[in-house]
Formats: structure tokens, sequence, C-alpha cells
């Protein structure tokens, strides 16, 4: 008779996690720091154009950086540890999309749009890596996309190269990962109710092309949010590797 498998109770609660979360001033960026912000974690916010200094909460922190210039990712991992110590949690949110059809699209275009979704990705995990392997956990969020699974309804083929590359990434950092104690997830979202998706729009009268899908609407950014805030809780331990569909129902996979 085979022993019962061992069960592994989560840990309990310390001090604060850290969790970076990038492109924080976008739309879905900002709902995500929100959200870690109310389940308890220091939020270090990571944006190209951080909002002028103000009244925020004492657990937020801003911190500029382009995420596809080694010096800015190795500076604000600097600037972090110096704030609040080692991280914990890699929200990689940045991300930028440009509907240019494919024979208008320049090369400084094509890389421009790959090197904010992929390579920031790449650079940001790699800069906050030795954290979460000392630690012997962490968790890393990549922003993908329904473009990344199928082609993009808005944006042109450099947006869903991107985000079909962000998914290699994640799968093959998660089987490298998971022994350090560190899961690596993406998130797919759909249409949601951004400034990108409305920017990009064009002609296409995007309310009544979200009303035809099976959830007839946008989604909201605080929706993509709470999937990350349970992909980057102890009771996500066992899911890595994953790419989580959040879209209405668009495509169905």
């Amino acid at each position: 008779m085979m022993p019962a498998p061992e069960v592994v109770d989560p840990p309990v609660a310390g001090a604060p996690r850290v969790a970076v979360v990038t492109g924080a001033r976008g739309n879905l960026g900002a709902a995500c720091a929100r959200a870690l912000l109310e389940d308890g974690y220091r939020v270090a916010a990571v944006d190209l154009f951080p909002p002028a200094p103000g009244d925020h909460p004492p657990q937020l922190a801003w911190f500029r950086a382009d995420v596809t210039v080694p010096a800015d990712v190795t500076r604000s991992r600097e600037q972090v540890a110096e704030r609040w110590g080692p991280v914990a949690i890699l929200v990689n949110a940045a991300g930028v999309a440009r509907a240019s059809r494919f024979a208008q699209i320049s090369l400084d275009e094509w890389r421009h749009v790959l090197d904010v979704s992929l390579t920031g990705s790449f650079l940001m995990t790699q800069a906050f890596l030795p954290d979460m392997r000392a630690a012997g956990f962490g968790r890393v969020i990549n922003f993908s996309s329904t473009a990344g699974k199928n082609v993009s309804t808005l944006a042109g083929v450099h947006y869903t190269t991107a985000k079909a590359g962000v998914l290699g990434l994640t799968r093959a950092l998660a089987k490298e990962l998971g022994p350090s104690g560190i899961t690596v997830n993406a998130v797919c979202p759909g249409l949601f109710e951004t400034e990108m998706a409305r920017s990009l729009a064009g002609d296409l009268d995007l309310d009544a092309y979200a009303g035809s899908l099976p959830v007839p609407r946008l989604g909201q950014p605080w929706e993509v949010a709470a999937l990350v805030s349970y992909l980057v809780s102890d009771r996500a331990g066992y899911v890595t590797g994953a790419a989580l569909d959040i879209n209405g129902g668009e495509l169905m996979t």
C-alpha cells in the first residue's frame, strides 16, 4: 500500500513581501498595484513615466525605469533593495501596442514593441531572480495576451509576435525555476477597458464588438488584477507554466 502523500501547509505570514509591478501607470498595471497593496504587499511601482511626488500610501513607492534599458533595470533593483530589501513578487505588466499593418512596420517600431513586452520581461526577471533564489520563494507574472495564442484584434503583427514570445519565456522559466521555489505564469487578457484599447480601436466600434462575446462587455482592469492576486499568493504554489485566459470567451482553449 502506498503511503499517503505529504501535505505541505502554506507558510505562516510574516513581514510584508515586496512586489514589483512594471508598467504601473497603465490601466492594467495600476490595477495590479492597487490589488497587491490591498493584499498587504509593499509595492514598488515601476514606469517610464511615474507620477509626480504626492500623497501615496506608505506601502507604495514609485521608481522610474525603462524596462528595455539594462542600466535602468539594474538601478531600479538597487533602489528597491535600498528601500525595502529583497523582492518576492514580479509582475511584468509593461507593454506597448501599435496598429501598424505589416508592410508599414519599420525595424525601429518592430524592435520597440518586442523590446518592451519581451526583452523587458527578460531583463526584469533576470534582475530580481537572485532575491527569489536566495529566499527559495518567488512569483513571476508575465503579461501576454489573447494575441499570444491567436492574433490581435486591434494591434499589428509585432504585438502578436511579442506576446507569443512572452508565453515561450514563461514556459521555459517555469521549468527551470520551479525547483528553486519560484513559479512563473502568464496572464492573457482579451479586450479590456483601457486607454490603449480605445486608442487602437480606430473605426472599430469596440463596445459593439465586445457585445458579441459570450460575456458581452469589455473586461475591467480589476478583473485581471484579481487573477494576478491569486497567482502571486501562497494558494497558487502548484500553478506554474500556465497561460491563463481572461477574455470573456473571445478565445476558448
